[in-house]
Parts: C-alpha cells; structure tokens; sequence
C-alpha cells in the first residue's frame, strides 16, 4: 500500500457549477431562444465591461477568436505572426490558416512567456503581428511587447486563454492590446462548455470580426428571427460559424459572476503549494509577479530532476498511482511532427523552451476543490519526492 495515497481519483480540471448556472440555462431553454441571441448580447455586455473593452464578441472558441482577430487585420498569404514556441496548438494554427509563417520565439525560464528581447530579431518585412501568449494566467510583459509594437507598427494580439481574470499593473488583461481573445473551454478559469471571447477598443476591427463570426451577413443577422428583424440579409464576405449560443452566454453569465471568488480561491490553493513545497530541493516553483495579478488557471512545478532518481514520467505516474491527476505543459511547438517537418525545426533551436518542457508538471487546481483535496496533493508531492529524492 503506498503511502499519502486518496482512495478516490482527484481529476486534474473540473468546472465549478452549482445551482446558479443550472438556473441560468434553465431559463433560455424555457424561453424558446436558445441559439445566438438577447443572452449573448448581455454576456457579451457583461464581459466586455469586467475587462474594461469598448467590445467584446462571443465566440465558440478562442482559436476562433485568434482567427477572427488575424481576419481583421488582413493577414495574408506568406505574412508572418511572430509567437511563442512554449502553448498550446491553437496559437499558431491560427495563423497556418492563412498559409502565413508563425515565427517562435523562445521564452523566459522563469515565467515561460515570450522573451521580449527577442522580438525584434524576429521582425522583417513580412511581419503583421505579434501574438503573446499569457502561460498559466500570468501576464506577459506587456509594456516590453508593446514598445516593440509601436516601435515597428504592429498590432498585438493576445492568446489570454489562460487568464481570465488577470491584470498588468493594475490593468486588466482584455483592456490593454488591439486585440485580446480568451478561452472558456470546459478547463478554464471560467466556462461556457466551449467558447471564447474577442475583445478590443476598435470600432471598426470589432465590426469585422462580428460579421465574420457568422457566415459574413451583415450586421445583427441573428435578429432576422426577432419582432424587430427582417428576413433580408446579405453577404459581404465569405465568413464562417463560430457564434456563440445563448445556452452556452447563460453559462458564462452565471460564471462571470463568481469569477472572481473562484479565482480567489485558486490563489489560496497556489499560496498552500508554495508554502508546501518552498523549502524542497527538487522543485522549483512557479513565477509570479507583484505588478500583476495571476488568473491561477495552471499550477506548473518544474522538477530539478539532477536531485531526483526518477524522471519526468515516472514522477507522473506515481502521482497517478496515489489517485492525483497531473498534466503537462506544454510540448512546445517547434517539436511536434508537422512544425518539425514543415520549417525544419530541432529541438534545441529553442532551448529555454525545450529544456523547461522536460521537466514541468502540472498539479490540480481549481477553486473546487475541498482543502482535503489540496493536502492530500501535497502530501503525495512531497511522499515522492522523500522516496525518489537523490541522497
């Protein structure tokens, strides 16, 4: 029997939903409407002034946000976008949908986001953005990305997948670039089930990305089924289906609310791991920074594995085998088949990335979770490393 072992499986994500979301939903599927509707507008309304945008426009998913974003923009064939290696697919499909280049950079080892320094090394006459990407919830460094950005003319575009809700000195993540696009896949801080948010001051990116966002009709096509609407419509660009139903805004509403209780309580659970773990050798903890606030949607311990007589994987599946779910991230880009394949890539051209790759994990934390469920992951972190740690 080993020891600081659950006797049930701690899952590594779960969303909290309670009573208030069921009865959100339970209203739009009673009112009839339950597509792209009155309930999107006001989760839209709702979000866009928690993050302080001019606009915000639901979508089903964040990379159909990134796509809507590079849309408005006009990338083009062989335009480059310079990103991180060190995400999630998503960040550079995007932009492998216009058949244009996503240029990587490598990260900070201590944050994993974008180095800023090296963007401008990556700017030439093909670049039309710069897409950072806020790991874990915490923000990049934005003032940096966005010297470079006005100093080359560039729009930034943010992958804020993680960090709902998050702030840069004191401003929110959504408020401050051309475009900011967050997820609510079923993992994240909050969720829709699936879905996603385009934010931005711009009146006129907005428009597009609303049009393009359904089939490309004109403005507020959905409402030709309303009293007010018409059964006229016309194209005006060859769009696509990435609209956000209302069953899924009734969801993100209710989650909106509590948005920041939840991420409240998994900053709790962050600063009873770094007590926990500050003092052990073979760990190294995540970063944080005093200017900003982090949405906590990742906890990423990194091992020092020189001090440990197991690997990575091996770490993982003694926390499987105490009932502890885990998950990587991430596997950097430049080394998965099709990136490696179609621009050449080897795992050292980016190092930093590369090399932090090996060695993260990825512990549970969500604001469900009861302190039974945060003490017994502790206890197994620190029952591993005592029985693998290198003398």
């Amino acid at each position: 029997m080993l020891s600081a072992t659950r006797t049930s499986f701690l899952p590594f994500a779960l969303p909290d939903i309670d009573e208030t979301e069921m009865a959100e939903v339970r209203a739009v599927l009673e009112s009839g409407w339950i597509t792209t509707g009155p309930k999107t507008q006001q989760f839209e309304a709702a979000f866009a002034a928690a993050v302080g945008a001019r606009h915000a426009i639901a979508v089903n998913s964040c990379t159909a946000a990134m796509h809507l974003a590079l849309d408005a923009i006009g990338l083009r064939h062989d335009d480059e976008v310079i990103t991180t290696t060190y995400t999630f697919a998503a960040t550079a499909e995007v932009v492998r949908y216009f058949d244009a280049r996503p240029v990587m950079v490598d990260v900070d080892p201590e944050t994993l986001n974008m180095r800023p320094d090296l963007i401008a090394a990556a700017i030439t006459k093909r670049t039309r953005a710069i897409l950072p990407v806020h790991v874990a919830g915490l923000p990049s460094d934005m003032d940096a990305i966005h010297a470079i950005a006005r100093e080359y003319d560039l729009p930034v575009i943010e992958d804020a997948a993680h960090a709902f809700p998050a702030s840069y000195q004191q401003r929110m993540i959504g408020s401050l670039s051309t475009f900011t696009c967050f997820s609510f896949y079923a993992t994240k801080t909050i969720t829709t089930g699936e879905g996603g948010m385009i934010c931005t001051d711009n009146d006129v990116l907005a428009e597009r990305c609303r049009i393009m966002a359904l089939h490309g009709i004109s403005k507020d096509a959905w409402k030709r089924y309303t009293a007010e609407g018409s059964w006229y419509y016309e194209i005006i660009a060859p769009g696509y289906k990435y609209n956000l139903t209302d069953i899924a805004s009734a969801l993100g509403l209710a989650q909106l609310h509590k948005a920041e209780t939840m991420r409240h309580r998994r900053s709790v659970i962050a600063d009873r791991y770094n007590q926990a773990f500050a003092e052990l050798a073979a760990v190294q903890l995540p970063a944080d920074r005093k200017d900003c606030v982090h949405a906590w949607h990742l906890y990423m311990l990194r091992l020092h594995l020189d001090r440990l007589r197991i690997d990575r994987a091996q770490f993982i599946d003694e926390l499987k085998r105490r009932n502890i779910g885990v998950s990587v991230h991430f596997i950097p880009l430049h080394v998965h088949p099709y990136y490696r394949e179609t621009y050449g890539y080897r795992p050292d051209d980016f190092p930093v990335a590369y090399q932090e790759y090996q060695r993260e994990i990825s512990l549970p934390i969500y604001s469900k979770m009861s302190d039974e469920d945060v003490q017994d992951v502790i206890d197994a972190v620190i029952d591993i490393i005592e029985k693998y740690r290198e003398e």
